[in-house]
């Protein structure tokens, strides 16, 4: 069964930088967006950042300017570097790539944002 491995997570100060990486165990086909998300406890999950084949990136307000989303078809692999870090920022970060047949989670990394 392929999965989704993310990385790069970990104890970041306020104002630093942490690059997340996604990485699928094997081949996913048909892609058709790659996204990350983030959750809290006690929260819903929200989306941070997407990114649609053929199409432009788009992010949650809370991240813009801050936050880029990139990706390597050829590899499967996505990236989220975030920049500017805010204690809010701190949460469960989940990589996503969703086919017109299934949608591929990771188990999540965690991000915290402290002084």
């Amino acid at each position: 069964q392929v999965q989704l491995v993310e990385s790069g997570g970990g104890l970041v100060q306020p104002g630093g930088s942490l690059r997340l990486s996604c990485a699928a165990s094997g081949s996913i086909f048909n892609i058709n967006a790659m996204g990350w998300y983030r959750q809290v406890p006690g929260k819903q999950r929200e989306l941070v950042a997407v990114i649609i084949s053929g199409g432009n990136p788009d992010y949650a307000d809370s991240v813009k300017g801050r936050f880029t989303i990139s990706r390597e078809n050829a590899k499967n692999t996505m990236y989220l570097q975030m920049n500017s870090l805010k204690p809010e920022d701190t949460a469960v970060y989940y990589c996503n790539m969703g086919t017109p047949f299934y949608i591929y989670w990771g188990q999540g990394t965690q991000v915290t944002v402290s002084s």
